[in-house]
């Protein structure tokens, strides 16, 4: 840990190395803060730096040896993408946390700073509110929210005829969903290895997922649909502080005539009640895509994402997105290759992109 900067309120910036004795000081700030979120925990960096060999930084800052913020961000450097900083990579959100807005400024300030000394490309910052630090942002991502009941029943009767009537299609159709942990990851895997192949997006390792159940293993659940026996749909779910995160989900495209999704979802929704938590977190969806529309049947508030950017080496807002013309060619290519090949080679390429 490196003492780096005090301003006149006596507020000093910290750069918290990513090992364990920093974990639970760390973590014991989010608790206690109501603004905090799942991808703001300690473990995501032990992962980021110990797995994929990233160059992490944990930016704290104290008052009288307190901690009164909190800031995760990751350096990714490739050779396709260059050297971009991020809050947080591979998942769906992260940005700072912190006592008021005035530390959260001071904390991205020392951030774009280390940008500039680091001669990075750009800070991305996955925020849920707007730049205090009038950054340039993009609002093409929302998150969908489910606010949850005690009683699932209560939701369940919120739906459109329609909707619960699709719900039962499906049940008829013989889909069925198993939720558990670790021991569903092989099937997890393989329908989100073919959902990720068939979108033409690079999938990560099994093994980072297996890292993830090493330092999540309480607060992670996997669901899996099943036709026949057959995983034909799958979902990788955070729990934390009252609150669902809705993290990895996939479909085998052969299946999708039989819309498991319809059961998937509600078999989560009803976990999700049953075990009293209070809101569920559908992940992240484009504006106006079919993602959007599909979580909006579900009752689910819409809550705008703002992905925010210091721009240092660069004039133009980055597009890593697969709606990219620049794109299209290499995921017309990946779409097209054996399920294999993705899962050897998407690892090599999943690890840059943030």
């Amino acid at each position: 840990m490196n003492g780096s900067y005090m301003n006149q309120s006596n507020i000093s910036i910290k750069l918290y190395n990513a090992d364990e004795s920093n974990r639970e000081k760390w973590n014991s700030y989010l608790k206690e803060n109501n603004h905090a979120n799942f991808y703001q925990l300690f473990e995501w960096q032990l992962i980021n730096s110990r797995y994929f060999k990233h160059d992490v930084s944990n930016l704290v800052a104290e008052k009288n040896n307190e901690i009164v913020g909190v800031f995760p961000f990751v350096s990714l450097k490739s050779l396709i993408f260059g050297h971009v900083i991020c809050s947080m990579p591979f998942v769906n959100y992260g940005s700072s946390c912190t006592d008021t807005i005035e530390i959260e400024k001071e904390l991205i300030q020392f951030a774009c700073q280390m940008v500039n000394d680091r001669d990075a490309r750009y800070l991305e910052i996955r925020s849920q509110k707007p730049s205090e630090n009038s950054l340039k942002e993009s609002t093409n991502k929302i998150s969908l929210t489910i606010n949850l009941d005690s009683e699932s029943e209560n939701i369940w009767n919120n739906y459109k005829s329609k909707h619960r009537t699709n719900i039962r299609r499906v049940y008829k159709n013989g889909i069925t969903v198993k939720k558990g942990g670790e021991e569903l990851l092989a099937a997890f895997y393989k329908v989100i290895s073919m959902s990720w192949r068939d979108l033409g997006t690079p999938i990560y390792s099994i093994e980072y997922f297996k890292q993830i159940f090493k330092y999540f293993k309480n607060d992670i659940k996997i669901f899996v649909a099943y036709k026949d026996e057959i995983p034909v749909a799958a979902a990788l779910n955070g729990y934390y502080k009252g609150t669902v995160e809705g993290m990895w989900l996939g479909i085998n495209n052969e299946f999708r005539k039989y819309q498991p999704s319809y059961v998937l979802y509600w078999e989560m929704i009803k976990d999700a009640c049953d075990s009293g938590y209070k809101q569920y977190h559908l992940g992240r969806s484009s504006v106006d895509s079919g993602g959007e529309s599909f979580k909006k049947k579900w009752n689910a508030d819409v809550r705008q994402l703002y992905w925010q950017f210091y721009l240092n080496t660069t004039d133009e807002l980055p597009n890593l997105n697969p709606s990219n013309p620049k794109y299209k060619l290499a995921i017309r290519v990946w779409r097209k290759l054996p399920l294999k090949i993705t899962q050897l080679i998407g690892p090599l390429i999943s690890k840059y992109i943030p």
